[in-house]
């Protein structure tokens, strides 16, 4: 006879634990006015253009937002424990009071340094631009080698050499970063220090400017905010292992239209003087920051973003109004809400399908109504 093993019953959430996630997944995730130098290194160029231009805006819970806070949170400890050891370091701008920023193309652009330290022990005499990360077992093991290695290595540091492969190998994305903070903050050198959030060990790692790679990036920011349609992508195929993780995936592959905003309107310009200065081309104005997330009823969709909807055949200035013609000879407009004409709402709220769908359509002119989001109900 075999008996079964009773199987017992799951440990419930702690209710602690949830209102802290919750805690942190209430507090506001504001929107990014500018491109950031923790961004540029990133490969693909459209999913840059994507994100200056809001298409696609990363949500994360409260256990996440609280992992990203834990790099804040080893600020202040790096800091000490590099003035332990002697350095001289300036976290703050002391013309400001605030962290060191540095702007680039219109000020669309960019980068917020960790401070700059002089006395680091590698080479005294040189100030330093310092950049602080933490890191998981995985990608630390990469850098700075496997944890029985670095024990090696802390033990008798002139025996055995750094045994990871470092920052260019393990996170590209961090040393574009830097280059890209150096070349800003008019700077030569960076002390690159990292902690293991798994056992507390450190890494450090000096990278020397490239003034070259530096150009290249400040150029590559400056492709991607003043392009007026969204750059060629590194992949085409949805399910490119790259694309599948990526946030923009959606608008990128399928019909799916990013948010409202004045940033995915074609009335909007961000400018090359000011200090990320936006205008409006349908009200002869500049667009405060504060106004962009929202938009106006006059919000027309950039046409590159309605790409898989249709094809741009026809437009008026006057009455604003794009008009459309799919593969299969349907036409709409991105125009005032009519008949056949659809507000940039609208067409965030709906589907290709949808504004074909003829009952919904007769229903929609009957009653002068409008498709909207639809929401759950709490």
């Amino acid at each position: 006879m075999v008996s079964k093993m009773a199987t017992l019953p799951s440990k419930p959430e702690s209710l602690t634990v949830k209102a802290i996630y919750d805690w942190w997944a209430a507090k506001p995730q504001r929107l990014s006015r500018r491109l950031g130098a923790s961004q540029i290194g990133q490969e693909c160029e459209q999913r840059l253009w994507y994100a200056f231009r809001w298409c696609a805006l990363e949500q994360f819970d409260g256990r996440m937002l609280r992992l990203f806070n834990r790099g804040h949170r080893e600020e202040a400890l790096f800091t000490e424990e590099l003035r332990g050891i002697g350095c001289k370091v300036q976290d703050l701008d002391p013309s400001t009071g605030e962290q060191f920023t540095f702007t680039a193309c219109g000020g669309h652009f960019v980068a917020k340094i960790d401070g700059v330290a002089l006395g680091v022990p590698e080479a005294p005499k040189t100030w330093h631009n310092i950049s602080y990360k933490t890191s998981g077992e995985k990608s630390f093991s990469e850098m700075a080698g496997k944890p029985d290695e670095r024990r090696k290595h802390r033990e008798a540091p002139l025996q055995f050499p750094q045994p990871g492969k470092g920052v260019a190998v393990a996170h590209p994305e961090h040393v574009a970063q830097n280059q890209i903070e150096m070349r800003l903050a008019s700077l030569d050198r960076t002390l690159y220090l990292a902690v293991c959030k798994d056992d507390d060990s450190l890494y450090a790692e000096r990278i020397n400017a490239d003034e070259a790679e530096g150009a290249r990036l400040e150029a590559k920011a400056e492709r991607v905010i003043f392009a007026d349609v969204p750059p060629q992508g590194i992949s085409t195929d949805p399910s490119f292992f790259k694309c599948k993780f990526c946030p923009a995936s959606k608008v990128c592959h399928t019909t799916q239209l990013p948010r409202v905003s004045c940033r995915t309107c074609l009335h909007s310009t961000p400018e090359k003087d000011g200090d990320g200065r936006w205008s409006c081309a349908k009200w002869n104005a500049d667009i405060p920051a504060d106004a962009q997330p929202e938009g106006c009823p006059e919000h027309r969709y950039i046409p590159a973003l309605l790409k898989r909807w249709g094809e741009p055949v026809d437009a008026s200035n006057d009455d604003n109004w794009v008009e459309y013609k799919a593969a299969d000879g349907f036409t709409f407009r991105n125009g005032a809400r009519g008949p056949g004409s659809f507000e940039s709402s609208e067409l965030a709220a709906a589907t290709p399908a949808l504004i074909r769908d003829k009952a919904a359509n007769e229903l929609r002119d009957a009653f002068d109504a409008r498709f909207v989001e639809h929401k759950e109900a709490a």
